[in-house]
């Protein structure tokens, strides 16, 4: 499975729109979990593997390898840790957290 960037056809658009590019990258099974771990602290193969209800290793290495060739993930020797562009983007998805709260206390009645 090719890695969605933009200006390349991505699934559900050929229009090669980046935005598009990352709802199929952040839509993929468990690339918004390994973002959100990694969002406060680099963590070890391992430990990530752990964070993410322990997903097959053959997964988490193809979802890092994904995540990585986005510009989102890197291995330092700490572990791995998101990119700047990665935290660029978590910090865009703040607002959408804060949306989704609200949204939420609408189904506690």
């Amino acid at each position: 499975m090719t890695t969605p960037i933009p200006n390349q056809p991505v699934r559900g658009s050929s229009s090669g729109v980046a935005i598009m590019a990352v709802f199929d990258l952040l839509g993929r099974k468990w690339n918004m979990r390994i973002l959100w771990e990694l969002n406060h602290q680099p963590h070890s193969f391992r430990g990530l593997q752990a964070k993410c209800d322990d997903m097959s290793p053959s997964v988490l290495n193809s979802r890092i390898k994904q995540l990585s060739e986005a510009n989102l993930v890197l291995k330092t020797t700490e572990g791995y840790q998101l990119t700047p562009q990665g935290s660029a983007l978590m910090q865009t998805l703040n607002p959408l957290r804060e949306w989704a709260a609200e949204w939420e206390k609408g189904f506690s009645s």
